[in-house]
């Protein structure tokens, strides 16, 4: 391989691990943000406890995704009402797996549990390959929508 070819690669997978240190949401938002780890790290963390996908149960530790959606003017609580019911947030991992939630899923004026965005688990880092940041859904029956190396949450209207 050419050392030019392999410098490119090189500095693409810098980039993209750069960017895994960082969560961005956009669309329908009041302000787009983007927190890196640090500026997740400073935030109010809750503590959840959940099983993987082999019934092994786990303790995480992160923000209430709510509390990241407010942060960038999300519609929550009483506006969330009307055709603010019809938005959803679309999670994007680096490896471009995608779920779909109901914004009122994250929001405690409709649901009764806290989905938060972990970075840590049993009181350590989440390892590579999991973080820094994980989507964590503690009552799911499957943790299909525990989303791994999170990069991004668009939020969009169903209409």
């Amino acid at each position: 391989m050419k050392p030019f070819l392999l410098c490119t690669l090189c500095l693409l997978c810098l980039a993209t691990r750069l960017n895994a240190q960082t969560l961005t949401i956009s669309g329908e938002v009041a302000r787009p943000v983007t927190l890196s780890a640090e500026d997740i790290k400073a935030l109010p963390h809750q503590e959840v406890t959940g099983k993987d996908r082999d019934g092994k149960e786990l303790h995480f530790s992160g923000v209430p995704v709510i509390e990241l959606l407010k942060k960038a003017g999300v519609t929550t609580g009483g506006e969330l009402r009307g055709e603010n019911l019809a938005k959803y947030a679309v999670v994007k991992a680096i490896d471009g797996y995608e779920v779909v939630f109901a914004l009122p899923e994250f929001d405690p004026a409709f649901a009764s549990q806290v989905i938060i965005l972990a970075n840590r688990v049993d009181g350590a880092p989440l390892p590579a390959g999991t973080g820094p940041f994980r989507i964590v859904v503690p009552n799911e029956k499957r943790p299909a929508r525990w989303v791994r190396e999170v990069r991004s949450i668009d939020i969009r209207f169903a209409k």
